[in-house]
Formats: C-alpha cells, structure tokens, sequence
C-alpha cells in the first residue's frame, strides 16, 4: 500500500496517540482481559476503534480522556464476552440477554439512580467504587496501588455499598 502526502501526517498523529495513550489503555484492558494475547488484542482494536471515530469525539459531553476509557473498557468486556465458557464470565450484573423494553427503561432508571447516589459520595469514595465495579480492578491491585491494605479496601467498599443501599432505599445519605 502507498502512501500518500496526507497520510503521513496522520501516521505520525496516530504514532503519537499511541504513545501518549497506550500505557492508559493497557491499565483499563489488565483487570478485564487475563490473556496477554487477548489484551493485546484488544489493545489494537480500542486504537483502531477510537482512531476512526475520533470524528465523534465531542469535547461538550466530557475530555478525551473520559471517552477514550469508555470506549476501552467497552472493548475490553465485549471482548471477555466473546471468549469460550471456560474463561471467567462476566459478572450477571454487567450484561443481560433481557432485551425486553421494559427492562431496558428499567435498567436505566436504575443507573440513573445510581449515578445520582455516586454524587452523594465523597470523591475517593466514588473513586474506589468506580476502580472496584466499573472497571473491574482486584482489590488487591487497588490495595497495592493506593498503599494500603486489601482488607482496609474490602471495608470502605463494604461502607460504600451501605451508604449507596441506603440512598437507594430513599434515605439521604
């Protein structure tokens, strides 16, 4: 294949995306996908997904960042999705078959209430849930990370879930 003129620029815009966001995408993809083969995998299919729609990108909705992450986790678990049985599944939670239209309003009815709930939540709190359940990293990682133990991590989280079970339950926080 030749290249042309305009493409070069682009390569080289593309070369520097990589470098720049790799290390970003390797820690979102490492918790999800336990196959170094499927992560890189993976890792090749965010940065081609992301290089083009970077078209879609719209800096109202939120930074590059934030996208970017979006859409590397969504990889990441439909990857971990399509792998044999014999992989570990993926939490109930995450995905359903239920495509019913009233369970889809429902579940994001409850999303929405559930995001609402995050915002009563310190920011370190809405931190270590959104690193526990969102982007599905071990407590041992998180605990490693954030220097401190996996037990001390195992409490908050078990506080979080209270805190948020009782919002949810209509009682404020």
């Amino acid at each position: 294949m030749q290249t042309n003129e305009k493409q070069i620029p682009d390569k080289k815009r593309f070369d520097k995306f990589l470098t720049r966001y790799t290390p970003l995408m390797r820690y979102i993809i490492a918790p999800i996908l336990q196959d170094e083969r499927d992560r890189e995998e993976c890792l090749s299919d965010v940065a081609m997904r992301v290089w083009q729609n970077i078209h879609k990108f719209d800096p109202g909705k939120g930074s590059f960042t934030t996208w970017l992450t979006v859409i590397t986790r969504n990889t990441a678990l439909s990857h971990r999705n399509r792998l044999p049985p014999q992989a570990e599944p993926l939490n109930e939670s995450l995905v359903s078959d239920d495509t019913n239209p009233e369970t889809i309003l429902l579940r994001k009815e409850q999303q929405a209430e559930l995001q609402k709930a995050l915002r009563h939540l310190r920011s370190s709190e809405a931190i270590l849930f959104y690193r526990k359940y969102y982007y599905c990293q071990s407590t041992a990682q998180i605990a490693a990370e954030t220097g401190t133990t996996e037990r001390s991590i195992e409490g908050k989280l078990y506080r979080i879930r209270k805190k948020l079970q009782k919002y949810l339950k209509g009682d404020r926080l």
